[in-house]
């Protein structure tokens, strides 16, 4: 990843035939890029997760299913919120939904209000499953910034990039541009 980075902060240039700066080729270069990483580094947070829960003896729970959990967190949602909140897709959820219940690591009950509707929150397996979650990130925390060269700026930078990225794509399907 620290490649990544020094290939982001090195600034470099292709340059044309007569040696000037084709500023074009170079955004082009840039943003595909960028699309493969954001695909790559989501499928390595996947098998990150996996690996933490392979340690710790969770070997039942898939990193998907793991971080579904996470999301969930304290909060009582029902499927619909966790696709809009999570990005899942909707069978994805409900699948894994089923599960993580046959498993053990969520509550449900049908909305009162709505019957077609069930409510989730997690099981006190659920909540350690989350825990674990919660446990990686902060033993990331501790080492990202001298193990992966990473700095609080760094990632507000990303963050911020990735959030007019995120509005771009969604006024791309919103507009139909």
């Amino acid at each position: 990843m620290s490649t990544a980075l020094d290939l982001a902060r090195d600034g470099t240039r292709d340059e044309t035939k007569d040696g000037a700066t084709d500023e074009t080729n170079t955004f082009r270069g840039e943003y595909q890029q960028a699309l493969r990483l954001i695909e790559r580094l989501h499928r390595l947070l996947l098998d990150v997760i996996k690996d933490e829960f392979d340690r710790n003896g969770g070997a039942d729970l898939n990193s998907v299913q793991a971080l579904l959990l996470y999301n969930i967190g304290d909060g009582e949602l029902t499927a619909g919120e966790l696709k809009t909140r999570g990005y899942y897709l909707g069978s994805n959820v409900s699948y894994n939904l089923k599960k993580l219940v046959d498993m053990g690591y969520i509550h449900y009950k049908r909305s009162e209000t709505d019957r077609r509707s069930v409510r989730v929150s997690l099981s006190k397996k659920g909540k350690e499953a989350c825990d674990i979650v919660q446990g990686l990130y902060e033993r990331q925390m501790g080492s990202i910034e001298a193990v992966g060269e990473i700095r609080e700026d760094d990632v507000h930078d990303l963050n911020r990039a990735l959030v007019r990225l995120e509005r771009f794509w969604s006024d791309q399907i919103r507009y139909r541009l």
